[in-house]
This record gives structure tokens, sequence and C-alpha cells, in this order.
């Protein structure tokens, strides 16, 4: 990896990416690094997104690790100003953090409800509003919010996880129409994924039984692939809306799922 690389899709764009220790997130920061791109790295997990951080610069990429409590609109603040100061206005912005959760709706309590809704929900909007304001200092952008296949097609025991994702949908697209009335030229767009082999599903409790389960098998059979997804196929995905190879796609989801929600 060198940066840039003749070829390169993203030549010294600057990009944020959340999420960025472990699965969907760290795959897409690499693979930015690769195409040419300064990516900042940002997670609560601050080792994480060091060792991640450590491994493009080894590979001649350039990227840097950030600590961003994605729910803290302080946090928002001091991460963009970091940014500036250190190479500019965002070009681009993946808003991967999330949390996966799992309990039927009488059982739910309401601090678990909100708790999903303050990540999956909250924290894209505040993403999505500092992504804005950076990238209309030099009028430009591509976002790339990370919905999921869940936000489509219901899953009993998984309501306000569907119902986040559903409501990130939603908001990205009437994000998107605002940037387009506006004349921001400032993408906004969503992956949404179906099931994925992340760190954030294997750090469930009980993931090892539930793996063995007839259930999970079951599960497994809805999908016409007949397999999980891996974060570098998500990346793709995500590179492709980030790049100019999607200038005239905006208000739109990208389902990547192998077929779940046809």
């Amino acid at each position: 990896m060198s940066n840039p690389t003749a070829g390169a899709r993203l030549p010294n764009r600057i990009a944020l990416v959340t999420g960025a220790a472990s699965g969907i997130g760290q795959a897409t920061a690499t693979l930015l690094a690769h195409e040419g791109a300064r990516v900042a790295l940002a997670d609560i997990d601050t080792e994480g997104t060091a060792r991640t951080a450590e491994s493009i610069t080894a590979a001649r990429g350039i990227a840097h690790s950030f600590r961003l409590d994605i729910t803290a609109e302080n946090d928002w603040e001091a991460i963009l100003q970091a940014i500036h100061a250190r190479w500019g206005p965002l070009d681009i912005l993946v808003n991967s953090a999330g949390i996966a959760a799992a309990c039927p709706v009488a059982e739910m309590s309401l601090a678990e409800w909100r708790r999903v809704l303050a990540i999956n929900l909250d924290g894209i909007f505040l993403g999505t509003r500092a992504g804005i304001r950076s990238m209309r200092t030099h009028n430009k952008g591509s976002i790339v919010n990370v919905a999921s296949a869940s936000g489509i097609k219901a899953s009993p025991g998984a309501s306000a996880y569907c119902a986040s994702k559903a409501a990130v949908l939603m908001f990205s697209r009437a994000a998107a129409l605002e940037c387009l009335h506006n004349q921001d030229n400032i993408r906004i767009n969503c992956v949404a994924p179906g099931a994925v082999k992340t760190p954030m599903w294997m750090k469930m409790p009980n993931w090892a039984e539930t793996e063995k389960s007839e259930m999970w098998q079951a599960s497994r059979e809805v999908v016409p692939s007949k397999r999980f997804a891996t974060p570098e196929e998500i990346a793709r995905a995500i590179l492709y809306l980030a790049s100019d190879e999607s200038s005239f796609v905006t208000a739109t989801e990208l389902i990547v799922d192998g077929g779940y929600t046809a």
C-alpha cells in the first residue's frame, strides 16, 4: 500500500470511519487507505483503532487513531477540529459504529431500548450532521451510513435493532434530499448488509451456543446464499458509494445481503 498509488480510487481524500476498531469499520478503513485516502479511525476501543492504524501505516498508507463516543456531541466537535487541523475538511464519512441487540419486546427494559436507539440512530444523526458541516466548507463529500437488512425485513426478537436501522434508512434519505435542495454537493447513502460474521455478533451472550443451535442453522437456510458476508465484502460496497464512481447515486441504499430481503 502507498498513498496515493497509481490508479487509486480515492487519492488524497480525507476520510473518517467510525467503528474502525473491528468488523466492517476496520475493513472499510483499511480498504479506503489502500485506495489512497487519509483515514481517521474512530472508536471507543482505542487499542483496536491504534492496531488498525499501525497496520495501515506499516503498509505505507496514511491513518490516525482517535477516540470517539458517537453519542457525545462534544466528541464529534473535537474529532472534526482535530481532523481539520491535521488534514483539512472531510471528503468521506463512513458511519459504521453500532451495536447488535436481541431481546423480546415484552422482556425489554426502556433503558435497553434507549441504548440501542442512542447508539444506532442518535450516533448516525450526530455523525451525519458533523459530516455535512465539515463538507460544506469545500462543497463536496460523500457520507455512507451503515444500516442493515434488518431495517428492511423484520426479525423477531430484534425489534429495537430493526427499528433503529429502519430509521437510519429514512433519515439518510431525508438528509440527502436536504443536501440536494441546498446544492451542497454532498451525497448521502446507506449500505444495508445482511448477516456479517463480525466481532459485534460474536461478543453477544451465548454466541457459541447460538451458533451451534438448530435455530441458528435454520436462519442460515433463509439466506439464499447459504452463508454470511465477510466485512471485506461490505467494505467494497462502501468504497463504491464513497468514490466518484457513484457520483449520481444519493438518497438510496445498497443492499448487500446475499438475497435475504429479495
